[in-house]
């Protein structure tokens, strides 16, 4: 086990909304459409407890209704070695990472799991892949540069990287790999990120809240991989670090997450049209939560582990669940 890279935990005391464009502009035809319709209000209910308390863990789906978290921090803020394979009922398989890490974020392709960069001692450049079906890991690849704090979400076959940090340098960069290939930079943000949390729909990506240089954002940038461009499409009702998003139906969910203080975690869980931008509060947690797990998984969003405004580091695993 290694100790917190403390160059990955922490941020600035100011807030920031990055550099916005010019939100689109919306027809008002579109706004009888699916889309534009007043989100889906999510319930939520506890699943099962981790074999331990668990923060910031990389996290994948990987399918027949099962999802993998992969090293975080635990209740001694200690970087972990573990990979738990869980299900809707429980935790199922443990296997190990081959460094103790957190900061890090995965994405699952082709069957398998990825892990990008994360802190330890310092900052990683590794792309780890595990192997669902065996629980081996080996080393795949290398990011451009050592980087923690990244966001990571899959879209087309591709694994993009959003932001992170080396423990001075704060990146603007997204990148984009898939197996075999190299990586490249497919776009750039207005600023450096760290902490955001992203998710695809619609073919594109969304880019949310996170810290910049100067503090946390209230950004909500769209990026199309298809021309390499960014825009701000919404704000954020308040700036938002260190939270988790997943795609659900038609749109986006943003799931707790903190402002600059340590201790300034939300429970609010915001809803955000893809195609507009808008925002809304769809349903809340039990308690107000960062750094936890978000996936969506069989129809319902899971939320795994996470740091509480007390300082504590959780082990629940719930699930919010779209109203009927």
């Amino acid at each position: 086990m290694a100790f917190a890279a403390l160059s990955g935990c922490g941020g600035a005391v100011h807030t920031a909304t990055g550099q916005p464009d010019k939100p689109p502009r919306v027809s008002r035809t579109s706004t009888t459409s699916a889309a534009q319709q007043a989100p889906a209000r999510l319930t939520y209910h506890r699943l099962f407890s981790l074999p331990a308390p668990l923060r910031d863990p990389a996290s994948a789906v990987i399918g027949s209704g099962r999802f993998v978290l992969l090293g975080g921090l635990d209740a001694s803020d200690v970087s972990s070695t573990g990979i738990e394979v869980a299900n809707l009922g429980s935790a199922l398989h443990s296997y190990a990472l081959p460094i103790a890490q957190h900061d890090a974020q995965a994405a699952a392709l082709d069957g398998k799991v990825y892990v990008f960069g994360g802190g330890s001692f310092s900052e990683l450049d590794h792309i780890l892949r595990f192997d669902p079906a065996t629980g081996a890991v080996d080393k795949v690849g290398a990011l451009p540069h050592a980087q923690s704090d990244v966001a990571v979400a899959e879209l087309n076959g591709n694994a993009y990287i959003v932001g992170g940090y080396d423990g001075v340098n704060w990146f603007n960069t997204i990148l984009a790999w898939r197996p075999g290939s190299a990586v490249r930079v497919a776009g750039h943000l207005p600023v450096g990120l760290r902490y955001s949390a992203v998710a695809a729909a619609d073919g594109r990506l969304l880019i949310i809240g996170g810290s910049t240089p100067i503090g946390a954002s209230d950004a909500v940038y769209s990026f199309d991989p298809a021309t390499g461009g960014v825009r701000r499409i919404g704000r954020l009702p308040q700036p938002i670090t260190h939270g988790s998003a997943a795609t659900l139906g038609p749109r986006v969910y943003l799931v707790g997450g903190r402002g600059d203080l340590l201790n300034a975690q939300t429970a609010k869980v915001w809803a955000i049209d893809p195609q507009t931008g808008r925002i809304r509060v769809a349903g809340r947690l039990p308690a107000a939560l960062s750094d936890s797990g978000v996936l969506a998984v069989g129809g319902a969003i899971v939320v795994a582990g996470g740091l509480d405004a007390g300082g504590a580091t959780v082990s629940t695993v719930g699930q919010l669940v779209p109203a009927r």
